[in-house]
């Protein structure tokens, strides 16, 4: 992909032709605030480059029938969503859909040199199956602060070995295509708002509770990441003072008290000290345990699993009330590897937020689980690109 839009006006109908699919030239008039004139100029100019196809014509609005307008059928963006524990890569068309995806378990703190080496490896398979030529772009989020007008990862404290590594660049020349590169949560933000969940919501809340814990924050349907790219890192902050150390160097932080590592650790010390014969059977025939035994042990009426369930959920609710009251989102979506723990977890989390806040901001506050699980965090990954190709150069 060479061409970019030149002007806004292009760039707002790439857009919409991305999120509402194929349109009429009518349809999208509708839509942009141009005169019949101008809006067949700039549609011209787009078919022109390339970036859009005619396709077919349009139902009839009473007058001769127009011409159909959709993005190229042959643009693929790449989406990389590298976790704590896993890596997940994807192919998709121009309007965000999932044609392939891949997953890989495998630990981020291995460094970037050998996540690299398996994201490359994946996307040529899905190259190779005949899903995309080659890829106009690439979206990649990883599981840390991201310094996001040069994509590079800032102390992120469960990635040893990446703080300055040009995610950006590096990939970009390994792949040849132009690569953006952000925090996962806030990629997991922007499929829950294309594809998921809060597709009609202008504001609100995307909190992945996963090894670590993360919090999107979008504001008029545009992620805010803050000055620096920041924003969201709820995981630190502190809910036990002088509680646990946490891997950012400080104590007592909500993601050293309750994240899918921390629930592990908890587990595991119930299981040890007979608080649970569920949990000790399991740690018995692995060696170790994860948030998902706890969920499945949970599931089986567990009291102490149900327990460190909802002691977790009340944590992580304070938190979240203290972000309602001040931001006052319409939504608070909770994704990630967590979520596993399902309802139990919610309904600890919305007892306390229905508690803690006013009742003006959660008089009609939906606290729900994301739909799209995985495919949240490549279909946001691949949104980050367009987004960025889909603007005026």
């Amino acid at each position: 992909m060479t061409a970019r839009p030149a002007n806004t006006h292009q760039a707002r109908l790439l857009r919409l032709l991305r999120d509402g699919g194929p349109n009429s030239r009518a349809q999208l008039g509708d839509q942009v605030d141009l005169s019949r004139s101008k809006l067949a100029v700039e549609v011209d100019r787009l078919l022109e480059t390339g970036l859009v196809v005619a396709d077919g014509l349009a139902a009839s609005r009473g007058g001769r029938r127009s011409h159909n307008i959709r993005l190229a059928p042959a643009l693929r963006f790449l989406g990389v969503d590298i976790g704590a524990t896993s890596v997940d890569v994807a192919v998709t068309n121009a309007e965000l859909e999932v044609l392939g995806h891949l997953n890989h378990p495998m630990d981020v703190r291995e460094g970037p040199v050998a996540i690299f080496e398996q994201v490359l490896s994946m996307a040529a398979k899905l190259r190779a199956s005949g899903l995309a030529e080659g890829f106009d772009g690439a979206g990649i989020g990883v599981p840390g602060p991201v310094r996001f007008p040069e994509g590079i990862p800032v102390a992120p404290p469960i990635m040893p070995g990446w703080d300055g590594f040009p995610v950006r660049e590096a990939l970009s020349q390994e792949l040849g295509c132009p690569v953006m590169v952000d925090n996962d949560v806030n990629l997991m933000a922007m499929g829950e708002q294309h594809a998921g969940v809060a597709r009609s919501v202008g504001d609100f809340l995307c909190v992945k509770i996963g090894t670590g814990i993360g919090c999107g924050i979008v504001v008029g349907g545009e992620v805010h990441r803050g000055t620096t790219g920041s924003a969201g890192d709820i995981g630190h902050i502190q809910v036990e003072p002088d509680g646990r150390p946490c891997a950012c160097g400080n104590r007592g932080c909500l993601e050293a008290h309750f994240s899918g590592a921390a629930l592990a650790r908890d587990a595991e010390d119930a299981a040890r000290a007979g608080q649970s014969t569920e949990l000790a059977a399991r740690l018995a025939a692995t060696g170790k345990l994860t948030a998902a035994d706890v969920a499945a042990a949970a599931a089986a009426g567990d009291a102490t699993s149900l327990d460190l369930i909802r002691e977790g959920g009340n944590r992580v609710g304070q938190v979240i009330a203290g972000l309602v009251s001040f931001f006052n989102p319409g939504l608070v979506v909770i994704g990630g590897g967590v979520t596993g723990l399902g309802h139990t977890l919610l309904a600890s989390v919305r007892t306390q937020v229905y508690r803690q806040s006013l009742p003006l901001a959660t008089g009609n506050l939906p606290i729900v689980l994301g739909e799209l699980g995985p495919a949240a965090g490549v279909i946001g990954a691949a949104r980050l690109i367009s987004d960025h190709l889909f603007s005026p150069a």
